[in-house]
């Protein structure tokens, strides 16, 4: 192979089609995403960078409008209709019994509502719901009140709150209580917007949390299981933390929330990802909407093809991981060297035609965790020096060059075997591992604007190639 470095126009890789979506986390991501909000609050006076000013504009939101494939939405009102009677029906039958779940439903007055189900939020971030029920049992015992809570010493607080670790979100709690008393006459704020307004540490998930269940209102609420659920649900696998994918998880909330039972639904969608819909081994027999989960359906069909041949079947968990991300042609491990030469080239035949087996040359190897699964990548490299592959690709790949792969969406797992790769290469640019990975040399990120939506929503074929590399799974 020739250097890199020396043509770097003239290296292209065939990627394959995007496979189907699933998301993974829990309530510690919206927590994250609040702070960034909360932060970014105190800091509205800066002077915004190019890509912020770039998204903020109307035409760049048309873009983005415009860029998401239908097949990651819901089709008509029927589908959504559909969606919110399935889920409510299961939380009816199959919601856990919670201390604060039965305070919200008790309690008439709305203020101490609201304080019962701020107090639940504020402790389930970072948290466990086991580790939460008996703090928040002592919690409610000692102050059942906002204006108990905001009589309180900090001292009194930091003792209770003692083993449930970040200590700052208890201190939150009780400067909002005294707001609330001293500053709002003692009532809380009746809307999301007001609640993450004018509350220390409340943002926007929690504020969605009190104000649909507290108080009625028909707001939706993104946390990580919510994100897992919307994510599988509608085939979407692109990162849910990215700003761009989380504003398009909000934009689904919202359009699925239920106006009649805001706070059952959204407490249903939490439950349905934390204890079916769960990171790993998600229980999809027991699903309620299983019926309308495109990822469920991909695995479905793949498994279908699976039975017909010797490939392995694949399941929702491991369908998700790498959902809607580009990949190299890659097969299962064979037992031998040979064999597994042979089924490489012809997979990497079936999508870029006739190629020399005689230049396929084995780089090195990949070790790299998804989530729960460990995988190990064997990774071949092919040159094809003075030789055109057909311009025609089948639907589902893409030729890149290297220009195009460092912004295209793809796995940190690709990123690694591409570095491989490159380390192969005489001449190819020094540096850390982030360095390589994001760019080579020093050539700057794309700010996310530039990366909108159409890379992993609604991916487009090219064609022309002249260089092809490849990863053996």
């Amino acid at each position: 192979m020739t250097p890199l470095v020396s043509r770097l126009s003239r290296l292209w890789a065939i990627m394959r089609k995007p496979r189907a979506a699933v998301g993974s986390g829990h309530r510690r991501q919206a927590a994250s995403q609040e702070r960034r909000q909360k932060h970014a609050k105190s800091n509205s006076q800066a002077k915004p960078s190019a890509c912020d000013a770039g998204l903020a504009r109307q035409p760049e939101e048309v873009v983005l409008q415009a860029s998401v494939s239908p097949y990651h939405l819901f089709r008509d009102v029927a589908e959504v209709t559909a969606f919110r009677r399935s889920l409510l029906s299961w939380y009816d039958q199959e919601k856990r019994d919670l201390p604060w779940r039965r305070r919200a439903e008790d309690e008439v007055d709305p203020d101490r509502r609201a304080y019962a189900v701020w107090v639940s939020e504020v402790m389930l971030q970072q948290t466990q719901v086991a580790t939460v029920i008996n703090y928040y049992t002592g919690w409610m015992q000692k102050w059942p009140t906002l204006q108990d809570l905001a009589s309180a010493s900090l001292e009194e607080v930091n003792q209770l709150w003692a083993g449930l670790g970040y200590y700052s979100r208890g201190r939150r709690l009780q400067e909002g209580a005294r707001k609330v008393v001293e500053e709002l006459g003692g009532h809380m704020p009746r809307t999301a917007e007001t609640l993450q307004q004018l509350l220390p540490g409340v943002g926007r998930y929690t504020a969605g949390a009190i104000a649909s269940i507290a108080f009625g209102q028909a707001t939706g609420v993104v946390d990580g299981n919510v994100a897992r659920v919307l994510c599988r649900v509608r085939a979407i696998g692109a990162d849910p933390s990215s700003t761009l994918v989380s504003q398009r998880l909000w934009g689904l909330a919202q359009q699925l929330v239920d106006p009649a039972r805001p706070g059952d639904f959204n407490q249903a969608a939490m439950e349905l990802g934390a204890t079916v819909c769960t990171p790993q081994r998600p229980l999809c027999s027991r699903c309620p909407v299983q019926s309308l989960c495109r990822a469920r359906q991909r695995v479905e069909r793949e498994q279908l093809l699976a039975s017909r041949s010797l490939s392995g079947n694949p399941d929702v968990e491991e369908c998700g991981l790498l959902a809607g991300l580009w990949e190299f042609p890659s097969v299962t491990w064979e037992p031998s060297e040979q064999l597994q030469r042979k089924a490489l080239l012809q997979e990497l035949q079936r999508w870029a035609g006739p190629l020399p087996a005689t230049r396929l040359r084995h780089l090195g190897e990949v070790v790299h965790t998804f989530s729960h699964i460990k995988l190990t990548y064997q990774v071949y490299g092919l040159a094809l020096e003075g030789q055109t592959p057909v311009t025609t690709v089948p639907a589902g790949a893409r030729w890149l060059t290297q220009e195009e792969f460092h912004t295209a969406a793809v796995s940190t797992a690709m990123k690694k075997v591409f570095r491989v790769y490159q380390g192969q290469q005489p001449g190819t640019c020094k540096g850390s591992k982030r360095s390589q990975v994001s760019s080579p040399c020093s050539r700057k990120k794309p700010c996310m604007g530039q990366q909108v939506l159409d890379n992993f929503f609604r991916p487009h074929i090219t064609t022309d190639a002249s260089n092809l590399n490849s990863a053996a799974q």
